[in-house]
C-alpha cells in the first residue's frame, strides 16, 4: 500500500500538521504558483488550503487522484465546489476554527473607528497634540446592527452587549432566537443602527447587499463594518457616501478583489481598512490547521497502513 500525498499549498502551523507527517507523505508548496500547483497535483490524494490557493475547475483538471480539498478557514470562496462535487471530490473547511478571533477583531474595529484611533496616532506621530480634533463616541446607550447571526454574528452580539448596547439583528437565513437581541428586517436595521456590522458569506444572495440604496438609508452619524467577505459591500457607494458626509466611517477587514491595490477608499480619513486578518491569530490557525487534518486523516483512511497491534 503506497503513502498517500497530501499537498500543503498554505502556510499551516507546524504542529497542526505534525499528525498528518506521521501518515502520508506531506509536501509543501507555494499555492500562488500555478505552474507548481499542477504539477503538484498530478499525484495528490489530498490538497490543504487556506485562502491563497485558488483551487478552481484548471486547477482540479490537475489532480486525476485527488479525493478532498480541506481549506483550514471558514468561506470555501476560492474552491471551486461544483466541479468537485461532480469529480466525486470532498470539499470540507473548518467553519468554526476563527469564530472568536473575528468577532473580536470587529470590536476592536469598531473601537478604532469611533475613537478616531488611526488619525489621532498619525497626528501625534507627526508631532502635533490636537486633543480636540479626535473627540469620539461612546457605544454605551447605542444600537448595533448586526447583519448575520451565525457563529460569528453571535459572538459579536455578546461582546456589544457588554458595552451597554441595544442589539438588532437581520439575518436573511434564520430568525434569531437569543436572547437580548431583536430581529428586524434589514432596511430597519440599517436606519436604526449606529454601528452596523456584517458577518455573512458571500453568496449570489448576499453579493452588493449592502449598495448605494442601503447606504442611503443608513444615518449620517453611522459606522459600517465589514469582516465578512468582501464583495458584500458595493465599495463605490461606500466611498461616495463617505466623502459626501453621509456616513460617519468604516473599518474594512475585506475588499471585493484581494489585495485591493490602491484603493481611493482606503485613502479616506474616516476609513479604517486593515488586510484580511480576522483569522490571523494563533489560536484560529492551530484550531484550523488541527480539523482540517484530522478531517483530512479520515477521508484517507482506506489508503492508509493499519496501525500495528500493541504487543
Amino acid at each position: 500500500m503506497s503513502t498517500p500525498i497530501v499537498i500543503v499549498s498554505d502556510v499551516l502551523p507546524d504542529d497542526a500538521v505534525v499528525p498528518l507527517e506521521a501518515a502520508c507523505e506531506v509536501r509543501r508548496i507555494d499555492g500562488r504558483d500555478r505552474a507548481a500547483l499542477f504539477t503538484a497535483l498530478s499525484d495528490a490524494d489530498a490538497l490543504i488550503v487556506r485562502s491563497g490557493t485558488k483551487v478552481d475547475a484548471e486547477a482540479l483538471g490537475h489532480a486525476p487522484r485527488l479525493r478532498i480539498v480541506a481549506r483550514a478557514g471558514v468561506g470555501l470562496d476560492n474552491v471551486d465546489t461544483a466541479t468537485a462535487a461532480a469529480r466525486g471530490i470532498t470539499v470540507v473547511n473548518a467553519p468554526d476554527s476563527n469564530t472568536v478571533s473575528v468577532a473580536e477583531l470587529t470590536v476592536g474595529l469598531l473601537l478604532a473607528l469611533v475613537r478616531h484611533v488611526k488619525t489621532a496616532a498619525r497626528s501625534l506621530e507627526a508631532g502635533e497634540w490636537r486633543r480636540a480634533d479626535f473627540t469620539g463616541v461612546e457605544l454605551a446607550g447605542r444600537t448595533a446592527g448586526i447583519v448575520g447571526h451565525g457563529r460569528v454574528g453571535r459572538q459579536v452580539a455578546r461582546r456589544l452587549a457588554a458595552f451597554d448596547m441595544q442589539i438588532l439583528v437581520h439575518d436573511p437565513y434564520a430568525v434569531p432566537a437569543d436572547s437580548g437581541v431583536r430581529s428586524v428586517e434589514l432596511d430597519e436595521l440599517l436606519a436604526a443602527s449606529d454601528i452596523v456590522t456584517l458577518h455573512l458569506p458571500r453568496t449570489s444572495e448576499t453579493a452588493g447587499l449592502v449598495g448605494a440604496r442601503e447606504i442611503s438609508l443608513m444615518r449620517p452619524t453611522a459606522y459600517l463594518i465589514n469582516t465578512a467577505r468582501g464583495g458584500i459591500v458595493d465599495e463605490a457607494a461606500l466611498e461616495r457616501a463617505l466623502r459626501e458626509g453621509r456616513l460617519a466611517g468604516a473599518a474594512l477587514d475585506v475588499f471585493t478583489t484581494e489585495p485591493p491595490g490602491p484603493a481611493a477608499l482606503l485613502g479616506l480619513p474616516n476609513v479604517l481598512g486593515i488586510p484580511h486578518l480576522g483569522a490571523s491569530t494563533n489560536g484560529a490557525q492551530l484550531r484550523a490547521g488541527q480539523e482540517v487534518v484530522r478531517l483530512v486523516l479520515a477521508e484517507l483512511a482506506p489508503l492508509l497502513a493499519p496501525t500495528p497491534a500493541a504487543v
